[in-house]
């Protein structure tokens, strides 16, 4: 594609192929994705992804195209991976059929802040319930206590919206 063409919506989830649920999506799953998907060009990110974003985003910031939900027919839903320093992110985004965002929702990856290290795991099932698991531990890993994991659920709606349908 030259630089100067226009890129449209569809070259962007071309880059998404389209997965069979359920899926696990795990600190692993990311570097799957990285070899088996073609990578996003800077315009695509550019026009599309950098948009959505809620945080500065520095030039060390990278993306990688995952998946493309299946059977979503008022909209399109596809989940990225972000690396930023010390901050791994799945971001579910969907939108409309002609390109503007619906809803967008953090749904797994792994942060660390120096002295506490945070892993979330998301579980997308074919009824589009996504389930997540969060765990703590110390960035010296001498100190994981069970206790403090946490799991809740999100569901994505035939309307594109992402909401949270348990706490848990």
């Amino acid at each position: 594609m030259k630089v100067n063409e226009k890129l449209n919506f569809g070259h962007f989830l071309e880059k998404f192929p389209e997965i069979e649920l359920p899926i696990t999506l795990t600190e692993e799953s990311a570097l799957a994705f990285s070899k088996a998907n073609p990578p996003l060009s800077f315009h695509l990110i550019q026009e599309y992804i950098l948009p959505i974003e809620l945080e500065e985003v520095d030039d060390l910031t990278e993306y990688v195209a995952c998946l493309r939900i299946p059977e979503t027919n008022g909209f399109f839903a596809i989940i990225y991976w972000k690396a930023s320093l010390m901050n791994y992110q799945y971001i579910l985004a969907t939108f409309s059929k002609n390109g503007e965002l619906i809803d967008r929702k953090v749904i797994g990856g792994t942060y660390s802040d120096g002295d506490l290290l945070v892993q979330s795991v998301a579980t997308i099932e074919e009824d589009w319930i996504i389930y997540v698991v969060s765990g703590k531990t110390s960035t010296d890993a001498t100190s994981y206590d069970a206790s403090s994991s946490k799991s809740f659920n999100l569901e994505l709606l035939a309307t594109g919206e992402i909401i949270n349908s348990d706490e848990g």
